[in-house]
């Protein structure tokens, strides 16, 4: 039986790029292959050895192209099956990851703890010093990295303009509740994480990013503004790394199993279908 995981990146908004990546395994099955972490190689199947029927993948490309996507990708058991670019889009080209660069965001953390560098359950000041919102000084020294991987870290996600949820002045990210009282989507307050990697690191978050995770999957990419930007084939490392639990053939990027667990499954009691900067599929 065939079990496909998806991670994807599909923006159908106006004058917005798409990008849909889709990655097939056998549920159960080790992974074996991994493309290497240099050069374009990367084994393929054909559909056909897989019985996959032609006239219904072009229907499907049709539909893509119907709905703005530019670049799909879909993988089993590591090689590639599809691989299919529209439009000016190419292999070639750079498109952004919108919230799927979140996913990315929580890896770097966890792989951050697990150099030692942060502990999520240390309080954000910490790290930043005081002052990194306009919250009461305790209200703020209560917000832990955990609670910004999660999103209840009880600051306010529709700040009054000019802010807005994606600003990170401290003037806009103001105190609304307590820690752990409520779940909001915050990319502002998200945005910190990468601060405090950064902070605790001595290196800036795309130096911290590509030593710790790229170059160990062969990804490339970079942080622009606290957005990911790569090419599909990076995206899909980054789904293969996904799929494999952070293992890379023989480097576990995070080796505390735990963090990884956790990450993908419910993290607080008010939104079930939300890890640690990661949706979580089929739950609501």
């Amino acid at each position: 039986m065939v079990i496909y995981e998806v991670l994807a990146l599909t923006l159908f908004m106006k004058k917005i790029l798409s990008l849909l990546l889709v990655f097939a395994a056998l549920h159960g099955k080790a992974q074996n292959y991994f493309p290497p972490l240099s050069g374009n190689n990367w084994d393929t199947l054909a559909p056909s050895s897989l019985g996959w029927c032609q006239p219904a993948i072009d229907s499907l490309y049709s539909l893509l192209e119907r709905t703005n996507t530019k670049g799909f990708i879909v993988l089993k058991d590591g090689k590639i099956v599809l691989e299919k670019y529209f439009g000016t889009f190419t292999a070639d080209s750079i498109h952004y990851w919108a919230s799927a660069g979140k996913s990315l965001m929580a890896v770097v953390a966890g792989v951050a703890q697990d150099k030692g560098f942060i502990n999520i359950n240390h309080s954000v000041t910490s790290y930043l010093g005081p002052g990194w919102t306009t919250a009461p000084a305790a209200k703020e020294a209560a917000i832990t990295v955990r609670h910004l991987l999660t999103m209840t870290s009880g600051l306010d996600d529709t700040p009054p303009a000019p802010c807005d949820n994606e600003s990170t002045d401290p003037a806009c990210l103001k105190y609304l509740t307590d820690t752990s009282q409520r779940w909001a989507y915050h990319t502002g307050a998200y945005q910190k994480v990468a601060s405090v990697v950064s902070a605790a690191s001595g290196q800036g978050i795309n130096a911290f990013t590509n030593q710790q995770v790229n170059n160990r999957i062969g990804m490339s990419g970079a942080w622009v503004a606290g957005v990911y930007y790569s090419k599909a084939r990076s995206m899909a490392r980054f789904g293969l790394l996904a799929l494999n639990k952070g293992i890379w053939q023989n480097d576990t990027l995070i080796k505390n199993a735990g963090y990884w667990n956790q990450m993908v499954n419910t993290s607080q009691p008010y939104n079930p279908a939300y890890g640690y900067l990661w949706w979580l599929n089929g739950k609501n």
